[in-house]
């Protein structure tokens, strides 16, 4: 005879309670965390605007049912949209993450925290058009950048420790939980309701990685994050009007996540939960590059001047030898045919390639005009990657945390320059002094991209001054960005 199952409702898995616990009671002290929290708000907005520039991204925004009016909605900045939650989400979602410009996250998982400032935006710009409706006070940024540093938090500690794409799984799964638990405190929501949220994000299917690699790669992975951080908003709704949750939804026993999806293991943490993410998050500041290339992008452009002064071109290199960390060979290292932007922003070789002929590297140059160009394929046919041990232990570290890449040239006529070598990417903490000013530049170009002179500086007076932005009542603050 089988043995019976047991119907006894367990109490909820530790990792959800421990999220509830952070999001609903932890205070944020850090005042490295809040400033580094307005760099990131200005920085992932200006992706945003850039973005908007490529019809490919605002082909997706707007109304699901055009037309449809939603008082106090949440504006979509840059636009002229004003959406649900839900769906303001998904636009600023999709245009934070369409140019892999924002910041990112490396560890045994990859992601892009600043992707849940989509639902988090949007939410609050709708509770304080909302509130100033009802004749009570709206939140302020202060609120919004508590938020970001939660919710990079909640995304980057379970990445730390945990690889979800060598089980196939894409790391926007961590966007849905991080976006569903800030979102639901923010609504109000007390423990239990975030722990019920958070648990149906975990219960959703997961979206599959196979949209990032050959021979599937495609324009998804642009949007893939919007997609996650709205499911969160409308989890976190759900919750709100009372949709129960699942306790064990990580641990059950043959149809929780562990054994359905992570191939029977538990998550490992590495840290609790603090403001450590935001801390220590990585700018793209310079190349809208994936970052595991970023170090051999700035090491191709050194090498760009140094065949000038040379009076080289890249028509006299025999070889290229790009030495570096084991996760960049896994996730870029790709030959053969590149099918459009976003196969061509995932191949090492073609980022190095395209500084090495024209001594840049922007959104544009991923584009089909580009890369018609004959001479970057005949480039990429003589780039070898190649791992460096030591490089990917220090990939590791958490003492460290670097991305270094080592190039070596060798020209036809037999010399061999020395090797350039980059440990940190200007975006990295240890280089904050020098990126954030490059930041706040990149910031400026992408306003003057959207907005007229006035309405630039009354963005940069607000955003540049940390006090002025954290008293200033969200939906103000949006309205801004209104064009």
């Amino acid at each position: 005879m089988g043995s019976h199952i047991s119907n006894v409702r367990p109490d909820p898995d530790k990792v959800l309670v421990d999220i509830a616990n952070y999001v609903c009671d932890y205070e944020i002290k850090s005042d490295e965390a809040f400033d580094t929290a307005r760099n990131c708000l200005m920085d992932t907005l200006g992706c945003g605007l850039e973005a908007l520039g490529y019809p490919a991204c605002t082909k997706l925004l707007g109304p699901i049912i055009p037309g449809t009016i939603v008082p106090n909605g949440a504006k979509v900045p840059g636009t002229q949209f004003q959406l649900d939650p839900v769906q303001a989400a998904f636009n600023i979602g999709a245009m934070i993450r369409w140019l892999d410009f924002n910041d990112t996250w490396l560890a045994a998982e990859w992601g892009h925290p600043s992707d849940n400032l989509g639902g988090i935006l949007a939410v609050a710009d709708y509770l304080s058009r909302k509130a100033v409706a009802e004749g009570r006070k709206p939140l302020v940024m202060k609120d919004i950048l508590a938020a970001m540093i939660k919710a990079h938090e909640i995304q980057g500690v379970i990445a730390l420790e945990n690889s979800f794409n060598r089980v196939g799984l894409d790391h926007v799964v961590l966007v849905k939980v991080a976006t569903t638990s800030v979102v639901t405190e923010m609504l109000g929501g007390t423990r239990e309701e975030v722990i019920n949220a958070v648990s149906n994000a975990w219960i959703d299917g997961q979206s599959l990685r196979t949209y990032r690699h050959a021979p599937n790669t495609g324009s998804r992975k642009s949007w893939a994050a919007g997609d996650a951080t709205s499911r969160g908003v409308r989890l976190a709704f759900m919750a709100l009007k009372g949709e129960m949750g699942y306790p064990s939804a990580l641990t059950a026993k043959t149809w929780g996540f562990y054994d359905a999806l992570f191939q029977g293991n538990a998550f490992k943490f590495q840290r609790p939960y603090g403001s450590y993410v935001m801390e220590h998050v990585l700018f793209k500041i310079s190349f809208p590059a994936e970052f595991h290339s970023q170090t051999a992008v700035e090491c191709a452009m050194s090498l760009h001047g140094k065949l000038k002064e040379m009076g080289k071109s890249t028509d006299d290199i025999k070889k290229i030898t790009i030495r570096t960390h084991e996760a960049a060979i896994r996730i870029i290292d790709k030959k053969g045919p590149l099918n459009n932007p976003a196969d061509r922003d995932h191949c090492i070789q073609y980022m190095v390639a395209v500084p090495l002929i024209f001594g840049r590297l922007t959104a544009a140059d991923y584009e089909d005009n580009v890369a018609a160009d004959p001479r970057i394929d005949a480039l990429r046919e003589k780039i070898e990657c190649a791992e460096d041990p030591q490089f990917t232990r220090d990939y590791h570290d958490p003492e460290k945390r670097s991305i270094a890449t080592g190039l070596t040239v060798e020209m036809k006529d037999g010399a061999r320059l020395p090797e350039v070598v980059v440990e940190y990417p200007i975006g990295h903490r240890r280089r904050r002094k020098e990126g954030i000013p490059v930041l706040v530049e990149k910031f400026r170009a992408n306003l003057a991209r959207r907005f007229p002179a006035k309405q630039q500086k009354a963005i940069l007076d607000v955003c540049l001054n940390q006090a002025k932005l954290e008293g200033m009542p969200a939906n103000e603050f949006v309205d801004m960005f209104v064009i």
